[in-house]
């Protein structure tokens, strides 16, 4: 039985009763975050020596600094209309300072990229681990407080909890400590404006043994800004949104140079003759990988870690469109042509033949049936009858009777409970929230917030992931690309650790596995500039992410590299050809000199004016007619803010 409390200190009062003085809390990555409630364990800590708390998380949200002095006064309105009452972590200061009292530690698995870049107590207790790995890894450490912030709603059966942003890893622990005979406690700290969602993030209230309720802890979700796009992402962006085949699948992730690319494929959409030149005047050379550029017809689903604010912009325009449906037999026949998604007598006939339909209707075909929409919501079973508007039919579903009513009553209906995205997590600008928040029932049923075990791999259900996921295209980032093919994404080659692996090998690893898949890494060919200037198409590096042999395809400003079961002389020649120009000779310098590229070779004419120069030129026409604008997806920053 759920007990609820109206404060966090109560809910430690708890937690510490149920497991004791050694506290190891686990909290989701990002939005999940009940902060007040990780503030009340910090501060109890800090407060008792006799206790010992280790936190365990990611992705931890943090205000921008302020500044000083005249930049104080400027930001600080700006920083209370974005972030209003936001309420800090409290153990970050501390971490930063590296002042966290002797008996806490934190543990980050994800860092918000080069956030803790200087940050010692951060560096030494960073954790390295796959998504799809953090449950284990957090059983394997013994967490023992599992907090979540959750929005709740009253039903006729009573209250009901969403695992909302963050039904990433959640639900996966709890299931793990379900009968292990571990000591764990699991609260759920309730904010009335998280957005409720439905299907896998929907949970009993029972899975909680805690729920923290009180209004006066519904401070401001942490919004996260829109960033701007530089020409040299919308370039990169325009060239991997041509590998997204119309009908397939898509995963991409934060930042501007996610926001491009879902704007290159609204652009795709919307302005496909614009779009066709833009991609025209970028493209110097031939891709092996095929490449498209035709408006999305049957649309794109979307399987994702992350749900990001560019996936409910291209939801809204029409791009993300193509439902799947978690029965292999309506998957496959939609994906054949042999059915379509609205009741017919094709898809009668297809279910029946794949006992999808079964021949004689007991009470959990017909759950399934009315699951799917086949059956009316009304329909029941009466001694052993089928009862349908109010018609009292046979329940042998070979019946020409049966049939006929059947197909009367749902003739033109659409198939129900198939999903145009599946995600893991959510993190967003103020705007996406408030989206998220109004869905109808008909957005609802499309979007489905589910586990990484789920999105990030295929071993729950390899045939339907595979028939769900055609063409799927994971499109990521990376910082630097060696000449091998390898991509370093989340630390230096000292150790430092910038951001984290993530899901990045997931779906690199996936793309390999899954029939038709392509993981797409995209690299901006420069960092730095002026004589600080330096190409992140290097020679060899010191830490890698992605190793050679899971190498795919490679984008930058400068085009596309399809290095998947290519020579290294291939790879090489490939990504040179997509390197800026002040630096192609030097890398083909190395390659000669280590005997990777013939002594004669020599860079094609047409890949030698890989410069910013000619992409401003070649973009030109696109950003006159305001079609790349900085703010793809707007920002909540006036003109004049914008200025300062």
């Amino acid at each position: 039985m759920t007990e609820t409390v109206s404060t966090v200190e109560a809910a430690v009062d708890r937690a510490i009763a149920r497991v004791g003085k050694k506290l190891v809390l686990m909290a989701p990555l990002g939005l999940g975050k009940p902060v007040q409630l990780v503030n009340a364990f910090y501060h109890r800590a800090a407060a008792d020596p006799s206790l010992s708390l280790h936190i365990y998380t990611a992705l931890c949200l943090e205000k921008p600094p302020l500044g000083t002095g005249v930049e104080a006064k400027l930001s600080g309105p700006i920083m209370e209309r974005l972030f209003g009452d936001y309420e800090e972590l409290a153990f970050i200061k501390p971490v930063r300072s590296d002042t966290l009292p002797a008996n806490i530690q934190v543990s980050e698995l994800y860092f918000k990229a080069g956030s803790m870049k200087n940050v010692p107590s951060a560096q030494r207790n960073y954790i390295s681990s796959n998504y799809t790995h953090i449950a284990r890894d957090m059983f394997d450490a013994g967490a023992n407080v599992l907090v979540q912030l959750v929005a709740a709603r009253e039903t006729p059966d009573g209250l009901s909890v969403s695992l909302s942003c963050n039904p990433d890893t959640g639900t996966e622990l709890m299931e793990m400590y379900a009968g292990s005979g571990k000591t764990c406690i699991s609260i759920g700290q309730v904010h009335s404006d998280l957005p409720f969602m439905e299907h896998d993030a929907e949970i009993g209230v029972d899975a909680f043994d805690l729920l923290v309720r009180n209004s006066a802890y519904d401070k401001t979700l942490f919004a996260v800004p829109n960033t701007a796009v530089p020409i040299q992402d919308y370039a990169t962006a325009l060239h991997a949104s041509t590998l997204v085949a119309d009908g397939g699948t898509l995963q991409i992730g934060i930042g501007a140079l996610g926001d491009a690319v879902a704007y290159s494929c609204i652009l795709r959409q919307q302005h496909n003759s614009d779009y066709r030149a833009a991609v025209a005047a970028l493209t110097h050379q031939q891709v092996a990988v095929a490449c498209h550029g035709e408006p999305f017809d049957q649309g794109l689903y979307v399987s994702t870690e992350m749900f990001v604010n560019g996936m409910m912009h291209l939801i809204e325009q029409g791009v993300v469109k193509r439902k799947v449906y978690d029965n292999l037999a309506l998957q496959l026949g939609l994906n054949s042509g042999a059915i379509g998604h609205e009741i017919d007598e094709r898809l009668y006939d297809y279910c029946r033949a794949r006992g999808l339909i079964p021949a004689r209707l007991e009470q959990s075909g017909l759950d399934e049936l009315k699951y799917w929409g086949i059956l009316d919501a009304t329909a029941v079973l009466e001694d052993g009858a089928l009862v349908l508007a109010g018609q009292s039919l046979a329940s042998d579903m070979d019946e020409p009777a049966t049939r006929s009513a059947v197909l009367a009553q749902g003739r033109g209906r659409q198939l129900r409970n198939g999903r145009v995205l599946h995600g893991g997590f959510f993190l967003g600008p103020a705007d996406f929230y408030r989206k998220l928040r109004e869905l109808d029932a008909a957005g609802q049923e499309q979007i489905c917030m589910t586990g990484v075990r789920r999105t990030n791999q295929l071993l729950l259900n390899y045939p339907l992931y595979c028939a769900q996921r055609r063409q799927a295209r994971f499109i990521n980032t990376g910082m630097m690309v060696t000449l091998t093919g390898a991509v370093a994404s989340d630390a230096l080659e000292d150790g430092t650790a910038i951001s984290g692996v993530g899901g990045q090998y997931n779906f690199v690893a996936m793309a390999h596995d899954l029939p038709g898949a392509r993981s797409v890494l995209c690299i901006r060919s420069t960092r730095g500039s002026g004589k600080q200037l330096k190409s992140n198409v290097v020679p060899f590096y010191g830490h890698l992410t992605i190793p050679k042999h899971l190498r795919d395809v490679i984008v930058t400003e400068y085009g596309v590299a399809d290095l998947r079961g290519q020579s290294d002389s291939e790879i090489i020649k490939r990504l040179i050809n997509i390197a800026d120009s002040r630096f192609q000779e030097e890398l083909l310098a190395f390659a000669r000199d280590h005997g990777k590229v013939e002594r004669d070779y020599r860079i094609p004419v047409e890949a030698r004016n890989n410069t910013p120069e000619r992409l401003q030129q070649a973009l030109a026409p696109l950003v006159k007619k305001g079609l790349l604008p900085a703010y793809p997806f707007g920002t909540d920053l006036t003109d004049q803010e914008l200025a300062l």
